[in-house]
């Protein structure tokens, strides 16, 4: 069955020939043209991933993932942004984004984004630990579902994914190549801030005090290390 994209984009050209290439691609495609639209069919109709505009009427972009994580759906989001906007990516990045992809854009580019998003994690064996708990938090692995002292956390898909990376390798050090490698999917030379921010997302979510984390360290000059 191949995957199902939804495209949020105002533009009327760039969502019909951004449509016709990923349906080329082999993914079924279901368009919204204003972030109304989109955040109602991305909250009624199950999709495999989200590619966002970040200026859209009605509501903006940032507005449409921030509610979209709200409902508590962890649908992979990748936002569509203008060049030299560097706060708006980071602000997506924080309420919920995935990624992000700058106009204008290569279509090969694109596309390895969008491979990397929805690239599944490898399948496990059934005796692997299915549940962790560290601090006051408790992450169902088979649910996808994070609680704080009983409370549900939202996590994007990213972030989730990131989490659950950390506690299949706790108390390892890993360098910022190696979670862009086995978490998103890119080459070690695509360096980027993505790791940074979600590392800090989760640490917001998560610890107790995130400007002092007790279970997601700074490993100085290399990455980061999760200690349960």
């Amino acid at each position: 069955m191949p995957d199902h994209i939804l495209l949020v984009e105002d533009e009327y050209a760039l969502r019909m020939t951004l449509g016709d290439r990923l349906r080329k691609a082999g993914y079924l495609v279901d368009c919204a043209a204003d972030g109304d639209e989109g955040l109602g069919k991305a909250t009624t109709d199950p999709f495999d991933l989200i590619i966002l505009d970040l200026m859209l009427p009605k509501r903006d972009g940032l507005t449409v993932c921030r509610d979209i994580r709200s409902a508590g759906l962890i649908t992979p989001i990748l936002m569509l942004t203008a060049r030299g906007r560097t706060v708006d990516k980071v602000d997506g990045l924080k309420i919920g984004a995935d990624d992000y992809v700058t106009k204008p854009f290569k279509m090969a580019e694109l596309l390895a984004r969008i491979e990397a998003l929805l690239r599944r994690a490898p399948v496990r064996a059934a005796t692997a630990c299915e549940v962790h708990q560290f601090s006051t938090v408790r992450v169902d692995i088979r649910g996808t579902e994070v609680t704080r002292d009983d409370a549900a956390v939202g996590l994007s898909a990213r972030e989730f994914q990131l989490l659950r990376f950390f506690l299949e390798h706790a108390n390892v050090t890993l360098s910022r190549q190696d979670l862009l490698t086995r978490v998103w999917g890119y080459s070690a030379s695509a360096f980027t801030r993505t790791v940074d921010v979600h590392v800090a997302a989760l640490r917001q979510k998560l610890e107790d005090d995130p400007k002092q984390p007790r279970h997601f360290l700074t490993v100085q000059g290399i990455g980061y290390k999760f200690r349960a």
